[in-house]
C-alpha cells in the first residue's frame, strides 16, 4: 500500500507535468500510478499541498503548485512512479556542521519530512524550502557518516 507522502508527491508530480483542470482529471491520473482515493481525500490533499488554480497559456485553468502561477511544464514528462524512486534528491553538500540538499523543485519539504521522521542520531533537525534543505548535524559526526545514515532513504546519493 503507498502512503501518504508517495501520493502528495504524486500529486505534485503529476500537476508540474500535466495540464489537470479538474479533480476527476487528477484522481484518473492518480489510478495510473496505483493510488485509489475519494474526492474528498483529494480535496484535502490539494488543500495541504496549496494547490491553485491559474490560467495556462492555452487559457485553461489548471492547477498549480505554490509560487508557481506561471508553471513550466515537462516536455517529455516520466510516470510519477518513476520520478518518486529517485526522491527529488539532486546533490549534498557540506560546511562545518551543516549541510545543504538540493532537490528538483517541490520535493525539499517532503524530503525533509522523511529525514525527520527517522529521526537519525546525526541530524538534530532540518529546514525546508521548495528546492533545499538545510540539516544540522550533531557535533562530532563525520559528514561520510552522515550520507551513509541518509542513503537509508536516499538510494541515488553519493557515498564518497
Amino acid at each position: 500500500m503507498k502512503n501518504k507522502n508517495q501520493r502528495l508527491d504524486s500529486i505534485k508530480i503529476i500537476i508540474s507535468s500535466k495540464e489537470i483542470g479538474s479533480q476527476e482529471e487528477l484522481l484518473q491520473e492518480l489510478v495510473k500510478e496505483g493510488f485509489h482515493v475519494t474526492q474528498a481525500t483529494l480535496s484535502r490533499d490539494l488543500k495541504q499541498l496549496k494547490v491553485a488554480k491559474a490560467a495556462s497559456m492555452n487559457g485553461n485553468y489548471v492547477y498549480v503548485l505554490p509560487n508557481n502561477t506561471m508553471y513550466k511544464r515537462m516536455t517529455d514528462p516520466q510516470s510519477a512512479s518513476e520520478m518518486l524512486r529517485h526522491n527529488g534528491f539532486v546533490s549534498i553538500d557540506f560546511s562545518g556542521n551543516i549541510a545543504v540538499i538540493k532537490t528538483r523543485p517541490g520535493y525539499a519539504s517532503s524530503l525533509a519530512y522523511d529525514i525527520d521522521m527517522h529521526n537519525f542520531r546525526e541530524i538534530l533537525g532540518t529546514i525546508a524550502g521548495d528546492d533545499t534543505i538545510m540539516l544540522i548535524i550533531r557535533e562530532g559526526c563525520s559528514h561520510t557518516n552522515v550520507k551513509y545514515t541518509l542513503s537509508s532513504i536516499i538510494p541515488n546519493i553519493n557515498l564518497n
